[in-house]
C-alpha cells in the first residue's frame, strides 16, 4: 500500500507514523541486502583463483596444519566472515543478511574456521600466547558441547529462512570443526576430555537430518548436511569441509568408525558430482524443494573453493576423478559463464529474499 493512498483517508492518520517507519526498516533492509551482496560480489571478483593454499601435510598422525591454510591476518581483512570478538577472544559474527535479529552469534564453523587460523600462528611461532588463544576456542567447543543420544554435537542458534530452519541446529561442517580443534588440543595437552569429546562427535553422522542427524541417506549414498532439515539441502562445500574433520579422525585416532564415514562420504561426493554440473557452472547445492530455486548456482567464490577441495582430495586419496572435476569446473570459470551465472543467481536470491 502506498503512503499517498493514505493521506486522503483521515481514518489512516493516526497510524501514520507506524507505517512510515515499516516502511523504512523494509526500505533500509532491502539496501543492506543490496550492499551485503554487492560486497560479496566485489569481494568474489577480487580474490584469486586459488582460495586456499594447501598443505603438505595430509598423512601423519601428527595433526599439524589444517588441509587448507587459514591465514589469521586474511581473515581479519574480511576474507571470510566479519569478524568480532567476545571478552574471551572468542569469535562472534553477524547473523545472515535475511534474519530480522541482527545480533552477533557465536557460530561454531566460524569459530572452528578462526581456531585453525591461530594453530596456524602458533605452529609458526611456537609462542605460548598463540597456544592459549587456541586452547580458548578449543575450551569453547568442549564447554558448549551438546551430550546425549546423539552423542557429542554443536548447535548454532540463528535461523536459516532459505531452508525453513528455526531452531538452533546441528551441522555437520560444525562437527567437523569441532573435531578438528579439539584433536590438535588432544596432541598439544594429553588432556583425554579434548579427545572422547572429539570422537563422541561421530556418533551423529548416523542420524538421518530429518531426526535431529546431520546426514541425507541418498541413493548414492550419505551426504553430510551443512544445513541438516527434513529435506536435502545437500550443499556441496559443506559435505567436503565435513570429511576434513572425519579424516582428521582417521588421522589421529586410528577410528575404524571415522574411517568407514569418509570413505561412505567421499564416495557419495563423488557419484554426485554430475549432478551439480549446469552444463556451463556448477549448483551450490542440490536442494529440490518447490519453495526453493532450482538451480541456485554457486557464486564465483564457492565455485572456486569446490575446485580447490575437489584438488585438495585428489592429492589426499589419489583418485583422480576429483582432479578430473576439479579441472572441469575449473574450465567454467570465464567472464562469459559469470555472467550466465549471475543472471540466474538473481533470479535465485529474488526467490529467497534475500535481495
Amino acid at each position: 500500500m502506498h503512503i499517498s493512498c493514505l493521506k486522503s483517508d483521515q481514518f489512516f492518520l493516526p497510524f501514520l507514523p507506524i507505517l512510515l517507519r515499516t516502511q523504512h526498516r523494509v526500505s533500509v533492509t532491502k539496501i543492506n541486502k543490496f550492499f551485503f551482496m554487492s560486497r560479496k560480489l566485489l569481494k568474489d571478483l577480487s580474490r584469486d583463483k586459488d582460495i586456499y593454499q594447501l598443505t603438505d601435510d595430509l598423512q601423519g598422525e601428527e595433526l599439524g596444519e589444517y588441509y587448507f591454510l587459514i591465514d589469521e591476518k586474511e581473515l581479519l581483512a574480511g576474507h571470510s566472515q566479519n569478524y568480532h570478538f567476545d571478552d574471551k577472544g572468542i569469535p562472534v559474527i553477524p547473523s545472515y543478511i535475511d534474519v530480522d535479529d541482527d545480533r552477533l552469534i557465536y557460530y561454531p564453523i566460524s569459530i572452528g574456521q578462526y581456531g585453525l587460523a591461530i594453530f596456524h600462528a602458533w605452529l609458526r611461532t611456537e609462542a605460548e600466547s598463540d597456544a592459549k588463544r587456541f586452547l580458548d576456542i578449543a575450551d569453547w567447543f568442549y564447554g558448549h558441547r551438546r551430550e546425549d543420544d546423539k552423542g557429542v554435537y554443536w548447535l548454532t542458534d540463528v535461523p536459516k529462512p532459505e531452508y525453513g530452519i528455526i531452531r538452533p541446529w546441528p551441522s555437520a561442517f560444525s562437527q567437523s570443526r569441532g573435531i578438528s580443534i579439539l584433536l590438535r588440543a588432544w596432541q598439544m595437552t594429553g588432556e583425554e576430555e579434548y579427545r572422547r569429546a572429539a570422537e563422541g562427535a561421530l556418533a551423529i553422522f548416523d542420524i538421518s537430518a530429518r531426526d535431529g542427524g546431520v546426514t541425507t541417506f541418498t541413493d548414492l549414498g550419505p551426504f553430510y548436511e551443512e544445513y541438516p532439515t527434513v529435506f536435502p539441502t545437500m550443499v556441496l562445500d559443506g559435505c567436503l569441509f565435513s570429511l576434513c574433520g572425519l579424516y582428521d579422525a582417521v588421522r589421529a585416532l586410528h577410528s575404524a568408525r571415522a574411517k568407514a564415514l569418509f570413505d561412505a562420504g567421499l564416495t557419495a561426493v563423488r557419484r554426485w558430482l554430475p549432478r551439480y554440473d549446469l552444463g556451463y557452472w556448477m549448483r551450490y547445492n542440490y536442494c529440490r524443494e518447490d519453495f526453493y530455486p532450482d538451480p541456485d548456482p554457486a557464486t564465483i567464490g564457492y565455485l572456486r573453493l569446490v575446485i580447490t577441495q575437489l584438488k585438495m582430495f585428489a592429492r589426499l586419496t589419489g583418485d583422480q576423478d576429483f582432479k578430473s572435476w576439479a579441472d572441469h569446473f575449473e574450465r567454467y570459470d570465464q567472464a562469459k559463464n559469470i555472467l550466465k551465472m549471475y543472471a540466474l543467481k538473481y533470479k535465485a536470491l529474488k526467490k529467497m529474499h534475500r535481495l
